[in-house]
This record gives structure tokens, C-alpha cells and sequence, in this order.
């Protein structure tokens, strides 16, 4: 009688141990999946952005009349790129200061 006992001890530890790891890997693929989800919106901002500034350059160039061509377009690239990389960096500062994407051990 005391063995059935040990063994449903054993059973009952073995399944809560289950249930954690089941928690553990469902929580940990949430997470990778919004950093997945956050890298891409950070990289597809910064194409974005480049892109509207080089258009933008483009069109003072063409549609203006200021005779600038190409340096209207050369400039907004660049101001475009730099504004790019000032969105990421405050993304990803955000994204790291968010305390629920920190790994839980």
C-alpha cells in the first residue's frame, strides 16, 4: 500500500513537471515571436523612411524647377538614412526597456 502511494507522488510530480515545460516553451515561443515580429517592423520602418526621403529628393529635384538635380535627392537619402537609424535605435530602446521581454529562468 505504501508503494501505491510513492507512486502516485511520482506520477503527480511528473506531470506537474510536464505542465511547467509546456508553460516554459509555449511562453518562451511568444517571445521569440514578438522579436521576430519587432525586427521585422523596425527594418521595414527604416526601408520606409529611406525610400519616402529619397522620393521626396526626387520629386525637389524634378518637379521644382531648382535645378539641384541630384543633389536634392543625394541630401533627403541621407537625411532619410540618418532618421532611419535615429527610429531603430528608439525602437529597439523601447523594445529593451519593456521588463516582459526579459527571458523567465
Amino acid at each position: 500500500m505504501a508503494d501505491s502511494k510513492d507512486h502516485k507522488g511520482v506520477d503527480d510530480l511528473d506531470r506537474r513537471i510536464t505542465q511547467a515545460q509546456e508553460k516554459h516553451h509555449r511562453e518562451a515561443s511568444r517571445a521569440q515571436g514578438r522579436a521576430e515580429t519587432q525586427g521585422w517592423a523596425v527594418g521595414i520602418e527604416f526601408v520606409g523612411v529611406v525610400l519616402v526621403g529619397g522620393f521626396i529628393g526626387w520629386a525637389i529635384d524634378n518637379w521644382a524647377g531648382l535645378g539641384t538635380a541630384p543633389w536634392g535627392m543625394i541630401a533627403m537619402l541621407v537625411l532619410g538614412f540618418a532618421a532611419g537609424v535615429r527610429r531603430a535605435l528608439q525602437t529597439s530602446a523601447q523594445f529593451d526597456g519593456d521588463p516582459s521581454n526579459d527571458p523567465k529562468e
